[in-house]
């Protein structure tokens, strides 16, 4: 069986990882992939979003299954493609991508279906936005409403943080178009929790729940990045909050997004926050998470393949989705400088003993040699009896890994057992 899969980062190397397992896999195409990938995978020169190219691809090369994970392609309908020329695909369709791919959508749905999240105001006209910001309560969250690479949300501490935060987004366009629109909604306090779901838009199975770490430094100090690494599972996620996530926001999600005609079939992506009066919303993916699915699909015990094809078939309910009881944390080997401006290019020592437990995100080939070619360059995985010992694993299996400017969080996992200390 010829598996694609669209994306080339750190989450499509874990998937491509687990995807191998299944006997019946014959072949899997990254597209475009990476340097490290291209041990697991047959690496394409196919950019993510080359929709076209992505489907000429598939039927020159008799491509049985595809994955499609990355936000980009399946906001702009890389699914919807595939489909069309009768290629089946793991992932949502263009119109339920939306829920990631328009922050204003994913907030009004929640507003009209009783999901719940924070108070919220959305803005097209910046003086506007300007002028709320006047009287409104500080901390305050200003969200761009597109795509932004993770990076498309700023917690402003104040209200010259936040006014900086709307002209960055909807005058200077720092990320593009996709500051158009922008949300800015009541600040939310509480420890955050992860949870990635498989649902056939009938049938929705949580997976293990897991703890990211976003800002850049020590702490939670610096910027926000694409996630320094993760722990799984989230000790703040108790069998009481998953009882309340699942009768009033995952469900009622699902539900909402079959009365909207937007039926989602994929990975869906919950970033949820604890409150004191409850679990709520922060943001909504419509795909894995990453670093999430590093720490997640490790613990799965179920085959990853059989579990997308139910999904993309409508019978999820048929087949077992079954997760280890261990614990699993992942470090994030960064270029000194990310998510800002970094140096690239230089060889990068895995040894061989490590390379099985490194999933790689930002590196290319040079001369059969692997290079640093990006802002997070490996993630070390390491899975245990408890957390403690994961988390000593990891960062055991990070520090055999050499390349010049690399960087790390040192306390990755420390909340959480402060967390399970607490009890």
């Amino acid at each position: 069986m010829k598996l694609m899969v669209i994306g080339g980062g750190g989450r499509e190397h874990a998937v491509i990882r687990k995807l191998k397992e299944n006997p019946a896999v014959t072949e899997i195409f990254a597209l475009p992939g990476n340097g490290g990938i291209a041990a697991d995978a047959t690496c394409v020169p196919i950019g993510a979003k080359d929709i076209e190219g992505i489907v000429r691809f598939t039927q020159e090369n008799n491509v049985d299954y595809a994955v499609v994970t990355p936000d980009d392609p399946l906001v702009l309908g890389c699914v919807d493609a595939l489909e069309a020329v009768g290629v089946p695909c793991f992932g949502p369709c263009a119109a339920a991508a939306a829920i990631e791919g328009s922050k204003v959508f994913a907030k009004d749905l929640m507003k009209k279906y009783g999901i719940p999240t924070a108070a919220y105001h959305t803005f097209t006209d910046m003086d506007e936005a300007l002028r709320f910001l006047e009287d409104a309560p500080v901390p305050i969250v200003v969200k761009a409403d597109g795509l932004a690479l993770g990076k498309g949300v700023i917690i402003a501490q104040t209200r010259e943080e936040a006014k900086t935060a709307v002209v960055d987004m909807m005058q200077n366009k720092k990320f593009g178009r996709s500051g158009d629109k922008i949300v800015i909604e009541e600040y939310l306090e509480g420890p955050e929790v992860s949870v990635l779901a498989f649902t056939d838009g009938k049938t929705l199975v949580p997976m293990v729940s897991s703890m990211d770490h976003k800002r850049a430094g020590d702490n939670d100090t610096g910027l926000n990045t694409g996630g320094m690494g993760t722990v799984a599972p989230n000790p703040c996620y108790t069998k009481a909050v998953a009882a309340r996530c699942m009768e009033e926001i995952f469900l009622p999600t699902v539900q909402a997004m079959n009365a909207e005609g937007r039926t989602f079939k994929g990975c869906l992506y919950f970033g949820l926050m604890i409150t004191k009066n409850g679990p709520r919303v922060i943001e909504y993916n419509c795909r894995f998470g990453d670093p999430e699915t590093q720490v997640v699909l490790p613990l799965l015990e179920s085959d990853l393949l059989t579990i997308m094809q139910a999904v993309t078939e409508g019978r999820l309910k048929e087949v077992e989705v079954k997760f280890s009881k261990k614990h699993a944390c992942c470090v994030i080997l960064a270029s000194r400088g990310y998510p800002e401006h970094y140096e690239k290019g230089f060889p990068i020592d895995i040894p061989e003993a490590v390379r099985p437990y490194v999933y790689v995100a930002g590196a290319a080939l040079k001369d059969g040699e692997l290079v640093t070619s990006g802002g997070r360059v490996l993630g070390c995985t390491a899975t245990a009896d408890t957390l403690a010992e994961a988390i000593e694993a990891a960062y055991a299996l990070a520090a055999q890994i050499k390349f010049e400017n690399a960087y790390c969080r040192s306390d990755i996992g420390q909340r959480a057992l402060r967390a399970l200390a607490e009890g």
